[in-house]
């Protein structure tokens, strides 16, 4: 542990010191190509980076946090778009907003304030469910998919929420949620549109989705265009976990997390464009059923494509783990 922390500690000092060169290339260089051509090796360092550590909630927050957000935010910033336009005011700022899943809250009257006693709530669950796992010889394959949906769930909110409490103070203004209770969604659309990991499709909606509409409605009717936008955007989050999967697995990538998010591309697409039959509009669900149908979908399709990869490789049991030797190790340091 000591030793993947001073990786930790010299991964993260070469990254800061990457962001601070593209932030003072914003000053020197007119957004375009050629400004571009200055950030893409930044981007590909981002890529090898995770490579460097063997700790599975090191490699994922690396992964996460540069591999996917801070290159996904420096291509557009190569452009004066995404997150990091206009350019924030200093360049602590321009580096948290660049590696971390936060944005600026929008608008006050619509801010997420979930009281602390749900954080607490969060914790003791999630304590619980570790201990479960001794067990799991004794579960079915349908308890235990669900066991795996609410870790990965339950690990994202619990290490995000201190992290965005923290970035609220540090840097004085206010900041939008990570997730926004993705277990009350009503639909495909509302699951990873409105409330499961908001940073990413904010992002991909300008990285992907966008242009992609834009360059297809030259040639295409408005529709067509904006289904081929919606399955380029899932297409692309399902190519970068294929390569977060093979950080964490380091075996060649198998393309089931690719199809699995094909397959909500499409499913959603597909849903998008059926709410605007006269058909659908008649047809009245409870709000019940319509979240029973949406989670359910995405905990059974996850068991089928999203992961048998991750359980081959034994990953899910080595993340609960490293959750207990991290908790030895902080007790044994500061207790």
């Amino acid at each position: 542990m000591e030793e993947e922390l001073k990786i930790f500690m010299k991964v993260w000092v070469s990254a800061i010191i990457s962001i601070s060169y593209c932030y003072y290339l914003s000053t020197r260089i007119k957004p375009g190509v050629f400004r571009l051509l200055f950030i893409l090796p930044v981007c590909v360092q981002f890529i090898f980076l995770p490579m460097c550590f063997s700790s599975l909630h090191f490699i994922g927050s690396t992964a996460f946090s540069l591999t996917w957000l801070a290159n996904f935010k420096l291509i557009l910033f190569s452009f004066d778009n995404g997150p990091l336009y206009p350019v924030p005011p200093n360049i602590s700022q321009f580096i948290c907003f660049t590696c971390f899943p936060i944005k600026l809250q929008q608008n006050a009257k619509h801010q997420i304030h979930l009281p602390k006693w749900v954080f607490a709530i969060r914790v003791a669950i999630f304590s619980v469910l570790l201990k479960l796992y001794d067990y799991k010889q004794h579960m079915s394959s349908n308890v235990l998919l669900v066991l795996y949906s609410l870790h990965i769930y339950l690990e994202f909110e619990i290490l995000l929420t201190p992290l965005k409490v923290l970035l609220t103070m540090a840097l004085g203004c206010d900041l939008e949620p990570q997730f926004n209770e993705p277990y009350l969604a009503t639909s495909l659309q509302d699951f990873w549109g409105r409330r499961w990991n908001l940073m990413v499709p904010a992002i991909l909606r300008q990285a992907v989705y966008v242009p992609v509409r834009r360059i297809t409605e030259r040639k295409m009717k408005s529709e067509q265009a904006k289904f081929l936008g919606v399955l380029a955007t899932f297409l692309v989050s399902g190519v970068v976990h294929e390569l977060i999967f093979f950080y964490f697995t380091r075996e060649p990538p198998t393309g089931e997390v690719t199809l699995f998010f094909i397959l909500h591309g499409v499913c959603t697409a597909a849903e998008v464009a059926a709410k605007r039959t006269s058909l659908l509009n008649r047809w009245n669900m409870s709000m019940m059923v319509s979240r029973l149908l949406t989670v359910g979908f995405v905990v059974v399709t996850g068991g089928w494509l999203f992961f048998p990869p991750l359980l081959r490789s034994g990953m899910i049991e080595r993340l609960s783990n490293e959750v207990f030797l991290s908790i030895d190790f902080i007790k044994q340091n500061l207790f």
